[in-house]
């Protein structure tokens, strides 16, 4: 029920953040402080182009749609080493 609700979440930050023409930056810092106030942990955020594949889910699109934002899920054994 939780991923649903952050998929949920997460489907209308890409579409808020699509309509506005924001930097990658800006737009990078509203995500995380979004994601933050939702209490996600153990995440980040990568800046690629547009026509770079992932199979991580999109969270948004800056520089007039010429990139994207992609947001992953850090594996355990990632999360436990960086707050070591």
């Amino acid at each position: 029920m939780k991923q649903i609700v952050l998929g949920c979440s997460l489907m209308g930050l890409v579409f808020s953040a699509s309509a506005s023409g924001l930097s990658c930056d800006d737009l990078k810092v509203s995500i995380e402080k979004k994601l933050e106030a939702k209490g996600v942990k153990n995440y980040s955020l990568n800046i690629v182009g547009k026509d770079s594949e992932s199979k991580n889910r999109v969270v948004g699109t800056c520089e007039a749609g010429s990139k994207k934002i992609i947001y992953e899920r850090a594996k355990a054994k990632e999360a436990a080493e960086k707050t070591s």
